[in-house]
């Protein structure tokens, strides 16, 4: 099985109407949307949810009023102030540190689990679909974006799947080196724009960290050619392969609008430059059997 991840070194590239497209041009992958914080591959292939499983990020604490001796330790102790002075837990404001654990004399403390989200396990048009839904105001993406793509793998190697297609998060953090680590290609959406630039850059750099082969995509490139062939030209002396100059192309607002991908609006401009885009994936990552283009 072969894993690929789109991703951006900053949001609005276009990175989730590049990997919709490219589902639509796989024969039966099985797709995992890894931008927790922000989903939205779910609004272009519509999935069907079929299970739902509760993630837990980071503990919080609880505090026993039976035991508890009133003695304010831990309420001084919390940097966070999560504490009131009536010994309630404020669960938002709470890191789960632990600092009050260890200060109580009666152990009156104690971390528990708390729901942060939930993985979801849908079915597409295109194949099966592993996503999620981050809590507002809740931590733990990185570890969510990993349990995202552990259920990923397990549906992928289940279906007898050769591809895991991974719509990756922006960004260089935590999220973005959960969803990268370990996958065969890294396919960087880089806007023409200067901070499209600085985001491929830090891009390219975390993928080169894990080992993991980066090439680069332009999205609408005609839109600034001077900045797109800056791109190509800081590419290039550094051995990074610009796949595709991609144009803008309304086609993908107006599939947009009509939950569909790119490649299903029609024939355009964008639609086969992006086929022209699959064809040299696949012949890198060697997966041409996956191909339906």
């Amino acid at each position: 099985m072969k894993q690929l991840v789109v991703v951006s070194g900053k949001g609005g590239t276009g990175k989730t109407t590049v990997t919709a497209a490219l589902a639509a041009l796989a024969a039966e992958p099985v797709l995992a949307d890894c931008d927790v914080d922000a989903p939205d591959l779910h609004l272009l292939l519509e999935p069907q949810i079929e299970s739902r499983e509760e993630f837990h990020g980071l503990k919080v604490a609880d505090i026993d009023a039976e035991i508890c001796a009133g003695c304010n330790l831990c309420t001084e102790a919390c940097r966070f102030g999560a504490i009131s002075e009536s010994f309630v837990v404020d669960r938002s404001a709470c890191e789960g540190c632990g600092t009050c654990v260890l200060v109580c004399p009666v152990d009156a403390v104690r971390l528990v689990e708390r729901v942060s989200g939930e993985v979801l396990e849908s079915g597409t048009r295109f194949g099966p679909m592993v996503h999620a839904h981050l809590r507002a105001g809740e931590e733990a993406s990185g570890k969510l974006v990993s349990a995202v793509r552990a259920k990923a793998v397990l549906a992928a190697e289940e279906a007898g799947s050769r591809l895991l297609l991974i719509d990756g998060p922006p960004g260089v953090g935590c999220p973005v080196i959960a969803a990268m680590t370990g996958v065969d290609m890294a396919l960087i959406v880089a806007e023409p724009t200067p901070s499209g630039r600085q985001g491929l850059r830090r891009a390219v750099g975390v993928a080169r960290h894990f080992g993991v082969l980066a090439c680069v995509v332009v999205n609408r490139a005609d839109l600034y050619i001077q900045e797109a062939e800056a791109i190509e030209d800081w590419c290039r002396q550094r051995a990074v392969e610009v796949l595709q100059r991609l144009p803008y192309d309304l086609a993908a607002t107006e599939a947009m609008t009509r939950a569909r991908t790119v490649i299903e609006q029609g024939d355009g401009p964008l639609a086969r430059a992006i086929v022209s885009l699959w064809r040299e994936l696949t012949a890198i990552m060697r997966i041409s059997e996956l191909d339906k283009a």
